[in-house]
């Protein structure tokens, strides 16, 4: 389960050492994790990380498939995390150490920033081979955060893009050794603990408002 740690003025939320699945219990642990980061006083930012061969790998499919009647709900929950990390009034930064796929790819771009290994693991949206639309939301978020090309051809084509070929096309802000991926990704959140604060809630509530509009529509959350 996902635990939360501070250094100096960093948080840092590992996520697990699992696949890092959006279970309604790993999903309340974030939340809780995030509401503490939330609730602290002064410079501070967010760094988010795993441990093992996942960052995260999204949907938790299983437990939706045994839970159908509830799937509208469970989209909303996993759509409001989306939208709280995209306008934390924090700086957040995403340490992705291993694969990161579908909503596990779209939570890593809700953070300000991205560090990736270099040598292994792969991003990837998924959904055109499995068969998953996206939900408004979803692209919402996804074409807010890439460029309309890099949005255009991983939305599409299901590309696993490396760390190196992810940062070419701006799906990660960088692509390191693995031992550098979540102290490069520390590095950028103290540097940026003093944004923390009210205003930069604000700047990103109006810079990302019609993705935020869109991710916390609980009416029609599926489209």
């Amino acid at each position: 389960m996902p635990s939360l740690e501070r250094h100096d003025n960093v948080f840092v939320l590992d996520l697990g050492d699992g696949e890092n699945r959006f279970h309604p219990d790993w999903l309340a642990a974030v939340g809780a994790a995030l509401d503490e980061v939330e609730k602290s006083d002064g410079p501070r930012a967010l760094v988010t990380a795993a441990t093992g061969k996942f960052y995260s790998n999204g949907l938790d499919l299983d437990w939706v498939f045994a839970h159908a009647d509830q799937h509208q709900d469970y989209v909303v929950s996993v759509q409001e995390l989306f939208a709280r990390i995209l306008s934390l009034p924090v700086i957040t930064v995403a340490a992705l150490q291993g694969h990161t796929f579908a909503a596990g790819a779209m939570f890593s771009l809700a953070h300000d920033f991205r560090v990736m290994r270099s040598d292994r693991g792969y991003w990837c949206l998924p959904e055109a081979d499995i068969n998953i639309p996206f939900t408004p939301g979803m692209a919402a978020l996804i074409q807010s955060r890439l460029t309309p090309q890099t949005a255009h051809e991983a939305m599409l084509t299901a590309r696993r893009y490396g760390g190196s070929d992810a940062a070419a096309v701006g799906i990660v802000d960088q692509a390191v050794s693995e031992d550098a991926v979540r102290s490069t990704a520390l590095e950028i959140a103290q540097a940026q603990v003093a944004k923390a604060g009210d205003t930069l809630g604000t700047i990103k509530a109006r810079m990302y408002a019609s993705a935020l509009a869109t991710l916390r529509d609980t009416a029609n959350p599926l489209g």
